[in-house]
């Protein structure tokens, strides 16, 4: 185990460097043309450390009036440069723009911290500075950002409140729902960031022990690892950013293998002033991959409207649409909800019937993907991680499916797994998957998520209920749903000690089934 989370950093180093390389060099060509407006600028954060930025106004922009400003904290393991395209488009319509490196990344001081108290004190420190040194006008403040922006942006809006909006793109509101769902560390997710820092920064000798417990499934650091992730979840700061009022617009991708949508949803229903929840096709970050090099971009376009509105007081209507916006992965156009529990009306029961065994240890061939890629290709071509359900191994692979449908079934929101497991070892993992199963059998993955569990009687059954990642697809008439669970996926360390067996059954005083979340017909 431990040869093969090495193997997994080393190439997600030599893949991360690859990639950011290139995305700095691409980054830079949409800014050229604004190269001459743009000034870069050092600005002192918490405890003195240097932050790189850089600045661009409004044409003509000369003191005498006071402009909306929006702060712009970079993506993980990206340069300063990431947000140029879309920050001078913010300043053309009247805004003043401050990007800045996020401590311990590429330039600027201090080592990563990920989004812990120094950064949030940062984000202050950062509008401070353009309060005293640009003409911003401190009573119409604003941050977004995208995946590591993102998340700091959302905490500082619970510790600041000068800041009245927010734009939170593939992000994070609970850490540790994200990267170690139902206790399953995912690892692909780790290793990329981990990664992606080596390369980029200067980890914290706290970030890199959290890393080395995470890959080593630590139980006795556990709790340790959960109290970090918590301190730096907007979801444990959720009544302060309430208090605050700040209009809060949430944009992720369905298949987001680093930050899943199910932690932004839950974390959006919590959330009692203004707010905007988007979901699209793709894998993290990948909606608003086209909007950082100045192309068109819906993601970037309704962040713009978000700020013009609740900065700005412009009357364009983004207040008035449904503040739920979701774009199916089968479909092109977009479905609007009032809220969240609105994206569900009915659901429809699968019985998990009679009692299945597995063997642990080897993977079926149901997977959950590669990360990134998987979801690309999703997103580009409608082709999502696929496997003959016919020809699982049923050693270790338990298979359930429906009844063929006569009429189209749109999935939207979130499966529920409930069944019965007898382990005979008292740890274990399994992974649920929902396949999309055509006339040939060959099922393409509507859904998934891991399940571990620790300290278990062996011979001694336990309910178990999980949810599965939300999504939005839609299953053709005379297909059926497949619900697949297995116990090995590359996404995710499995905890299946030799020899062990779970078994899966549906007692009559409590059976088993998966719940389809369906929207309206």
């Amino acid at each position: 185990m431990g040869t093969h989370r090495k193997t997994l950093r080393t190439t997600a180093v030599g893949a991360v460097s690859a990639t950011l390389i290139a995305g700095s060099t691409l980054g830079l060509a949409p800014a050229a043309q604004a190269a001459d407006a743009v000034r870069f600028v050092d600005i002192t954060g918490d405890g003195g450390t240097v932050l790189k930025a850089n600045v661009l106004m409004p044409a003509g922009a000369d003191g005498t009036h006071r402009y909306p400003l929006l702060v712009l904290p970079t993506s993980w393991g990206l340069p300063q440069v990431e947000y140029l395209a879309q920050a001078q488009k913010l300043a053309d319509s009247g805004y003043v723009v401050v990007s800045y490196n996020v401590r311990g990344f590429w330039q600027s001081g201090g080592e990563i911290e990920v989004a812990g108290p120094p950064d949030i004190a940062d984000a202050s420190k950062v509008i401070d500075w353009a309060l005293a040194n640009t003409p911003a006008d401190a009573k119409h403040i604003g941050m977004a950002g995208v995946s590591y922006g993102a998340g700091i942006s959302l905490i500082a809006a619970a510790h600041d409140k000068r800041i009245k909006a927010v734009a939170s793109l593939s992000g994070w509101a609970d850490l540790i729902d994200s990267i170690y769902s139902g206790r399953t560390q995912h690892v692909q997710a780790a290793a990329l960031l981990d990664g992606a820092s080596l390369v980029t920064g200067r980890q914290s000798p706290e970030v890199r022990q959290i890393f080395d417990n995470f890959y080593a499934s630590n139980l006795s650091k556990e709790q340790d690892m959960i109290n970090w992730g918590k301190k730096r979840s907007a979801a444990t700061y959720v009544d302060q950013l309430n208090k605050n009022g700040a209009a809060v617009m949430m944009a992720n991708a369905w298949g987001d293998t680093i930050f899943p949508p199910n932690q932004y949803a839950d974390f959006y229903e919590k959330l009692t002033g203004p707010k905007r929840l988007e979901f699209r096709p793709g894998d993290h970050a990948t909606a608003e991959l086209t909007g950082l090099f100045g192309l068109p971009n819906d993601v970037w376009t309704d962040t713009e409207r978000w700020f013009d509105h609740y900065l700005k007081g412009e009357d364009n209507g983004v207040n008035r649409e449904e503040p739920v916006q979701l774009k199916s992965r089968s479909t092109g156009g977009y479905e609007g909800y009032p809220d969240w529990k609105s994206v569900a009306a009915t659901e429809r029961k699968i019985a998990l019937a009679g009692t299945t065994t597995i063997h642990t240890n080897v993977d079926s061939g149901a997977d959950g993907g590669i990360v990134f890629l998987s979801s690309i290709l999703d997103q580009v071509a409608q082709l999502p991680p696929m496997a003959s359900i016919p020809l699982l191994p049923r050693r270790w692979a338990a298979v359930w499916q429906s009844e063929k449908y006569a009429a189209a079934q749109q999935i939207r929101g979130t499966a529920e797994l409930h069944t019965t497991v007898t382990p005979t070892k008292e740890s274990g993992t399994l992974v649920a998957y929902l396949y999309d199963v055509g006339p040939l059998g060959l099922g393409k993955l509507v859904s998934n998520a891991p399940y571990t569990f620790h300290g278990r009687t062996p011979g001694k059954p336990f309910g178990l209920s999980l949810d599965l990642f939300s999504t939005a697809y839609d299953v053709p008439a005379g297909h059926r749903l497949a619900l697949v669970v297995d116990t090995v996926d590359p996404l995710y360390i499995e905890h299946n000690p030799s020899g062990a067996q779970l078994t899966f059954s549906s007692p009559a005083n409590d059976p088993s089934y998966v719940s389809i979340p369906l929207r309206k017909q």
